[in-house]
């Protein structure tokens, strides 16, 4: 899926699912370019943030004036609080993969909360080539492992899910940003991405759209439900997996905690 930044496919005047699916393909697009302009480190990072936030703002602007947004490198405009749509975007999830060329492992997310709950998704993976959204929603195959595989982060993998690995005789499977680790379970990957190290709204809003649309099951860390566009976008934890890991993993943290 590939597309001209000023020229959204004709579907996307009145469908979210392939407005959303454009919006993260083509700010995926825009930063591998920035990936090719010499920049390294934390240059490298902060163009891929400002380029794929400014994108994503001009074209919600233009083709969706209406609605509120929440990005991560924008300010956050209370007034999304009294809209009955927000977008919700993460311009650039997993930087520190973005900087380490020619790692494939970070996304672009762009989501839309509509009237209580996320309506559509989508998630780009640019170094794939791929976009993920709720408009054709991955077809989820079973299980190719002999055993459970957890994605987890790189950097901070919380203590417990390495109580949890044992539990469910789990392989841990580390990668970057936390959409691919969604993703990931939806592509025969891993089988579940457990996380309670701290998030936001905009570092799982689309993936979980996603991977609900996918027949995932997704909620917060105790089995309670993920909740969006709330005033404080702090959303620190999450459980996605293949339905029939649900139970265990929520029932394995009710038992035992988190910390």
């Amino acid at each position: 899926m590939s597309f001209a930044p000023g020229t959204p496919p004709a579907a996307a005047a009145t469908d979210d699912h392939a407005l959303a699916a454009w919006l993260a393909t083509v700010a995926g697009e825009r930063l591998l370019e920035v990936r090719q302009e010499g920049l390294e480190g934390r240059e490298l990072k902060d163009a891929g943030d400002r380029a794929a936030h400014e994108l994503l703002m001009g074209l919600l602007a233009e083709h969706r004036p209406g609605d509120a947004v929440l990005s991560e490198e924008g300010k956050d405009d209370k007034a999304r609080l009294t809209s009955s749509r927000v977008w919700i975007v993460d311009p650039l999830d997993g930087t520190r993969e973005f900087s380490e060329v020619p790692r494939d492992d970070w996304a672009v997310h762009v989501a839309l909360w509509a009237d209580g709950d996320l309506v559509a998704g989508a998630v780009a993976q640019p170094a794939l080539g791929e976009t993920f959204h709720t408009g054709a929603p991955p077809v989820v195959p079973p299980s190719t492992a002999p055993r459970p595989r957890i994605a987890v982060s790189r950097s901070r993998p919380p203590a417990f899910v390495h109580a949890l690995g044992e539990e469910l005789d789990a392989e841990l499977v580390a990668m970057g940003s936390a959409g691919v680790k969604v993703i990931s379970v939806a592509r025969d990957i891993t089988d579940a991405y457990v996380h309670a190290g701290g998030q936001y709204e905009w570092d799982s809003a689309a993936p979980v759209a996603v991977a609900r649309a996918a027949g995932l099951f997704t909620s917060r860390i105790d089995g309670t439900p993920l909740v969006y566009n709330q005033e404080d976008v702090y959303l620190p934890d999450l459980i996605v997996c293949r339905p029939e890991l649900a139970e265990r993993i929520v029932a394995f943290v009710r038992e035992h905690g988190y910390e």
